[in-house]
């Protein structure tokens, strides 16, 4: 790959970044290692390592990751986080734990542990209603009413909590949440 073919396609994965993520990254310190969980292709593994932090990105399948696994400040980790057992990582401290279109439950009650103080959740996924939009539909997949609030308030300090219906870049249920552990300000 010529190196305006590697820059057009960091360009069009920049291009994907999650709005809600973009929109909260400034609040993770500076240079502090942040956790890509179920990262997909990398989208917002890419985004923390532009803005200089190391990052551990984790997912069961990690080749849509592509030639970004060799980019330095990245610790890739495949890992099936539905296997029954909590991942080894989860007693590390991160400065951000990132999560977008994923839900399994179980992780949920060990993330604020895995934030250093004053870190950042940064969390966005499908919920209920999702289902007249198309995949997923199914209710394993999508939160109930108020679920991703409820999973993190008594821990967390909620800077910003959606449970909306947007348009763009589809058509989707969504519940967004971004918390801060309690901390250092």
């Amino acid at each position: 790959m010529n190196p305006a073919d590697s820059q057009s396609a960091a360009q069009a994965a920049t291009a994907q970044v999650s709005a809600w993520v973009a929109r909260f990254a400034p609040l993770v310190p500076p240079g502090e290692p942040v956790l890509d969980l179920a990262c997909g292709a990398g989208r917002h593994t890419r985004l923390f390592l532009e803005r200089g932090h190391p990052v551990l990105a984790v997912d069961r399948d990690l080749s849509r990751l592509g030639d970004l696994t060799a980019a330095p400040g990245l610790e890739c980790r495949a890992c099936d986080l539905e296997d029954g057992t909590l991942p080894d990582f989860f007693a590390r401290r991160f400065a951000a734990i990132v999560v977008t279109n994923y839900l399994h439950r179980p992780l949920l009650a060990a993330m604020p542990a895995a934030l250093a103080p004053g870190a950042v959740l940064i969390y966005e996924t499908f919920a209920r209603g999702n289902e007249r939009f198309g995949k997923p539909s199914n209710p394993d997949f999508l939160l109930e009413p108020g679920e991703l609030l409820r999973a993190f308030m008594a821990q967390l300090r909620v800077v910003a909590y959606e449970d909306v219906v947007v348009e763009a870049p589809r058509p989707a249920a969504l519940q967004r949440l971004c918390a801060v552990a309690p901390g250092k300000s």
